[in-house]
């Protein structure tokens, strides 16, 4: 698989210069400073394009081309937003890029409710801690009936935890849930907003009325819509599951298992319609058998994201190392059946002096450094067991 990374352009503290030098092949990168819905013109992805491969790179995948609420709730808009996307798409097949890593997901991308959780080793990661997050849900955001969505021990934990929570604890929750793990992709909330709440409530507003059935055909339609613009350009689309992986704050979740994927990809059954497998994100469900899911959809995968995270028997998850075996056996998966996607490690530690760099929230250089060489040397051992065969 090819070895990528991704970049969030000119103003990323981590350079180009230094990813040559730790041994990227391909840069996943997305023009973060163009609104959502507005079309990216050819000449700043050219302009883009070039400045990556000065550095003898490539621009390998578009992470992310945001897809706008209105095209997910199906507002008004839509038609609109789409032909902007449809345009867009085909700004980037003139420009040759032909990868595109996209999400569905309502108003929010991922959620995690600590952005520096320690271990043991002094390095820090990424958590989710159910409680916390019902806290948010139920006492911060006071969604209606939002207690039904939790069991009567969870909530009890809720109510003790509500008796101990400082301010500065409730504002650190909300920064970490909706601004911080959003802004930086999305653009939905960003640093700066005033009054979070407030807008994120107007956002989970648009989205009354709103189900399961609804989200998936609002897909489908997208998807419809723009494939014959793939297919002049031949760009794989790859949608990215849902992280995580179940439903939350009442919104619908249409890609978390093995049964939703299959669904969406004979919905809409163009071989240009496909799925960025993230480990990762699949794994964040206690019911999904990954490296299963990984045989059964190699063949329409088009992008890997290469992490995985460790489920507590009470909901809460967090990453764990790069090196274990469930992620070895999906890299033997895609090694043997799709051995040419572009990969990208993802959600790496904070570690050494990562953590004064102001790098956004899982996307440190040391720790992902450090992730790519392992994931790199697992790899390299795979291509080799496989060479061994075919001797």
């Amino acid at each position: 698989m090819e070895k990528t990374w991704r970049w969030f352009g000119r103003k990323d503290k981590i350079t180009l210069d230094m990813l040559k030098q730790i041994g990227v092949e391909g840069i996943v990168t997305a023009l973060h400073d163009i609104p959502n819905g507005e079309v990216w013109p050819l000449e700043r992805i050219e302009e883009l394009k070039a400045y990556i491969e000065s550095f003898g790179l490539r621009w390998s995948v578009v992470e992310s081309l945001p897809v706008s609420e209105a095209i997910k709730y199906g507002g008004k808009d839509r038609e609109r937003l789409i032909e902007n996307y449809i345009q867009s798409l085909t700004n980037l097949g003139r420009a040759g890029i032909k990868i595109v890593c996209y999400n569905f997901m309502p108003v929010i991308d991922w959620i995690r409710t600590d952005l520096d959780y320690p271990l043991s080793d002094g390095t820090s990661t990424l958590y989710f801690d159910k409680i916390k997050f019902a806290y948010f849900d139920c006492c911060i955001l006071q969604r209606v009936e939002a207690y039904k969505d939790y069991t009567p021990q969870e909530m009890a934990q809720v109510s003790l935890l509500a008796e101990v929570i400082t301010d500065e604890q409730k504002q650190q929750l909300i920064d970490t849930i909706i601004v911080k793990t959003q802004g930086f992709i999305n653009g939905n909330i960003k640093e700066g907003d005033q009054h979070p709440i407030t807008l994120f409530k107007q956002l989970l507003s648009q989205y009354e009325g709103v189900n399961r059935e609804v989200l998936r055909y609002n897909l489908v339609f997208f998807l419809s819509a723009i494939m014959p613009i793939c297919q002049e350009f031949q760009i794989k689309m790859c949608i990215h599951p849902d992280d995580p992986p179940f439903q939350v704050l009442g919104l619908p979740r249409i890609v978390t298992n093995a049964e939703d994927i299959a669904w969406l990809l004979n919905a809409v059954g163009h071989p240009l319609n496909g799925l960025t497998f993230c480990a990762g994100s699949l794994s964040a469900s206690s019911q999904n058998n990954v490296p299963a899911m990984a045989r059964l959809f190699a063949g329409r995968s088009h992008f890997v994201h290469l992490r995985y995270t460790g489920v507590t028997s009470d909901g809460n998850f967090m990453e764990v190392s790069h090196l274990n075996k469930q992620l070895i056996e999906v890299i033997r998966i895609f090694e043997e059946e799709n051995p040419n996607l572009p990969m990208r490690v993802d959600h790496g530690r904070m570690m050494l002096d990562d953590c004064d760099k102001g790098y956004n929230p899982g996307y440190s250089f040391h720790g992902r450094m450090l992730a790519l060489a392992q994931v790199e040397g697992m790899m390299a051992v795979i291509q080799g067991e496989i060479n061994n065969l075919k001797e």
